[in-house]
């Protein structure tokens, strides 16, 4: 591999998906990604493996535990997503790694963090949605919150600042010489994410849940049905986008002030009306040379057609989304998905013999680690 992390070793113990994403970028910025399991509990998360290799390693068992610590010897980075003080009953807490390693960079994440009254809890994105004030804000203003499927919490709040965060202590590192410990909360992502609209919450830009500028409410902010059932997103905001667009559309009258509400029934009628006089794909031909804000709303199966999508990927698949999305003189490089179990290939680079790496990956139907929950118990 190469990148911008070319040299740096990772040893990943998360499961389900924030944890993975995040290691999943380190990779694919050039990291070696080794993500350590056990038994049962060490099956991939397959969206989220590429460029790592999955090794087995039992441990409960005192060679588990071993290998693990030679590996952590050898490694720059460890990522662990269990509760509190599980870490350390499988001999991977952060104190006794440092003890092996001092320049290790150990990254816990979890949904609340190490402390507070909810940190043993289990739970999911739309939990750490709820407790970070953000939830509350989404979804219409009759009727219960809506979650923005789990990209909020689980994607952004956890692996990208998780990701985040590990980057800039290897970067610290270079001019302390000694690693430090993360504790990457999701719920502290979303507070970190919800600053502006907290700022926002109970004033005219957002009044409350459904309500404001950027709820999808506005009239100049919000999604319109074409006559083909489909629809095109309209984010003409400033006034100039607004301008473009009303007058576009050949609608009577003076272009209206769209940020006033006494108007927005009116322009909410008016563009309704406008945009279900064509299909979708007539609309973006209209609007190609037309800086107005309006975008069709494409369904996944449809971005390999997209020309921005073809303009910037080659053979764009669902299945293989692109690496890290940063183009620079050092890119991300999407390196093979391989989830076979490499546990003797990997030992051997460590100078485990077959042997010992069999005896450090346990029985294969032993789950060193499970729980669906996130964080997982022991």
């Amino acid at each position: 591999m190469t990148g911008p992390l070319s040299g740096v070793r990772v040893l990943d113990l998360t499961r389900l998906a924030p944890g993975p994403y995040g290691s999943m970028l380190l990779a694919d910025l050039g990291a070696e990604v080794i993500v350590v399991g056990g038994g049962r509990s060490g099956l991939p998360v397959p969206a989220l493996s590429r460029g790592k290799e999955f090794i087995t390693l039992d441990l409960k068992s005192g060679e588990g535990r071993e290998a693990l610590h030679r590996l952590v010897a050898e490694c720059d980075v460890f990522v662990e997503g269990f509760r509190p003080g599980v870490a350390d009953r499988l001999g991977a807490g952060y104190d006794e790694l440092n003890t092996i390693n001092p320049r290790l960079v150990y990254c816990s994440l979890t949904g609340y963090g190490q402390t507070g009254p909810l940190a043993q809890r289990s739970g999911h994105d739309i939990n750490y949605l709820a407790v970070g004030g953000a939830l509350g804000t989404f979804g219409p203003p009759e009727g219960p919150p809506v979650p923005p499927l789990n990209l909020v919490a689980d994607f952004a709040g956890g692996g990208l600042l998780a990701a985040f965060g590990v980057v800039s202590a290897l970067y610290e590192r270079e001019r302390s010489g000694v690693g430090q410990y993360l504790d990457v909360a999701m719920v502290d992502g979303v507070l970190s994410m919800m600053g502006m609209n907290f700022m926002d919450w109970g004033f005219p830009t957002l009044p409350r849940r459904g309500e404001g500028v950027l709820t999808g409410t506005m009239p100049a902010y919000r999604c319109y049905s074409c006559s083909d059932g489909r629809y095109v997103a309209v984010g003409a905001l400033e006034y100039a986008f607004f301008k473009n667009l009303w007058r576009s559309l050949d609608l009577d009258g003076d272009v209206p002030d769209h940020l006033d509400p006494t108007n927005f029934d009116t322009i909410e009628k008016d563009l309704t009306e406008a945009f279900r006089q064509r299909p979708m794909a007539e609309w973006v031909e209209h609007f190609k040379d037309i800086d107005a804000c309006v975008t069709p709303v494409l369904d996944p199966d449809e971005l390999g057609d997209s020309p921005q999508i073809a303009a910037r990927y080659d053979n764009f698949r669902l299945s293989a989304v692109p690496a890290v999305p940063v183009y620079s003189r050092t890119p991300a490089e999407a390196g093979p998905t391989e989830t076979a179990d490499a546990t003797e290939r990997v030992l051997a680079r460590f100078g485990f013999s077959s042997a010992d790496a069999a005896k450090a990956a346990g029985p294969r139907d032993r789950a060193a680690v499970t729980g669906l929950c996130w964080p997982p118990l022991l």
